[in-house]
């Protein structure tokens, strides 16, 4: 009789008591697959840690003395759990009927995969994708990042128009099911990211040591995006333009680099340009430093890169057949296409 595969839910929390509840009792309610629940305490202040343990007194707590973030906090959680598979999720979502089964299913049947995304709705606007997550992630050959459902500003009504199984870039880390083998070959979320795009570096890394990214549609999850920054935060916008610089200069291979990354830098100028133009100064010097970071922080990017492109296993090739082949934002400002559906 082969052996049930245990699930490690991990879930990084700092402050929000109601949304850090519902979470929870969403799981309570609708997780029957075997697993524990892990809840990374990023030195919360608000006794929302307290409160959940009374409620909920089978969670495991993690602490920290320091908010770790995203990465910091899922990997302190994942140093701690005993899963064969890290099910990384988001305190401001709330899981549905099934979830967890459909994504085991399809997990165990295909060990290929590093890593797995549910569709993920949102909470907020009913009926429509999740900002962050939606049907799985893409990205363009220049590292801009968008969804099945959501392109830039333009989220889609879910219609079943994507409720297709398919191989992704990238699994949304709002709600994300990590293969512990494929975790142990590639390391895990790059901590000098703190938030923002470190799902879609850890499944770059992936793919390059040879495993799949992949989408399950029959498991569903909804999310509150932007609960812990909003989108036109200058805090989102640093990180989101200092990580995807990062990600590009650790990932891509050097001939790749040398003819991609300076078209990515002249959309670094358009970014400026229209922040300028907009009056959003707040946001240019949030653009400015992150690429000023970028350039301090050269000697450990290749340090990290070095170790990434010693152990890939598959080129860069073999990498863009995910990828979309083109530019995201020529697709979306100057051609006007919308939606996933519409792109070439």
């Amino acid at each position: 009789m082969q052996q049930i595969a245990l699930v490690s839910i991990i879930i990084p929390h700092y402050n929000g008591e109601a949304i850090l509840m519902r979470c929870l009792q969403s799981l309570a309610d609708y997780t029957a697959y075997p697993h524990e629940i892990l809840l990374v305490d990023n030195a919360s202040t608000d006794g929302s840690v307290k409160k959940a343990m009374s409620a909920f007194p089978k969670i495991k707590v993690v602490q920290s003395d320091q908010n770790l973030g995203y990465a910091g906090g899922c990997n302190l959680g994942m140093s701690s759990a005993v899963g064969n598979y890290f099910l990384l999720l988001n305190n401001d979502a709330v899981v549905t009927d099934g979830w967890l089964d459909n994504l085991m299913l399809f997990a165990t049947a295909h060990p290929e995969y590093g890593a797995l995304q549910p569709k993920i709705l949102s909470i907020d606007n009913s009926g429509f994708f999740d900002y962050a997550g939606a049907a799985g992630g893409k990205i363009d050959i220049f590292g801009f990042p968008f969804t099945r459902g959501r392109i830039f500003f333009t989220v889609e009504p879910d219609e079943g128009q994507y409720d297709n199984a398919c191989d992704l870039f990238w699994a949304s880390g709002t709600c994300t099911l990590l293969n512990r083998c494929a975790v142990d070959k590639t390391g895990m979320l790059d901590t000098d990211f703190f938030a923002h795009m470190e799902e879609i570096d850890l499944n770059w890394r992936m793919q390059l040591a040879g495993f799949k990214i992949g989408f399950v549609p029959g498991a569903v999850v909804k999310h509150n995006a932007g609960s812990t920054l909003a989108q036109e935060s200058p805090r989102k916008v640093y990180l989101n333009h200092r990580n995807n610089l990062e990600m590009i200069l650790k990932n891509y291979g050097r001939m790749s680099l040398l003819f991609l990354f300076p078209v990515r830098l002249l959309f670094q100028f358009f970014a400026l340009v229209f922040s300028a133009a907009k009056m959003e100064f707040a946001q240019v010097s949030a653009i400015l430093r992150a690429m000023v970071t970028i350039f301090f922080r050269i000697p450990r990017i290749w340090q990290k890169r070095h170790v990434i492109q010693k152990v890939r296993q598959c080129s860069d090739a073999d990498i863009r057949k995910n990828m979309h082949y083109g530019s995201i934002v020529w697709q979306y400002f100057v051609l006007g296409k919308k939606t996933y559906s519409s792109l070439k």
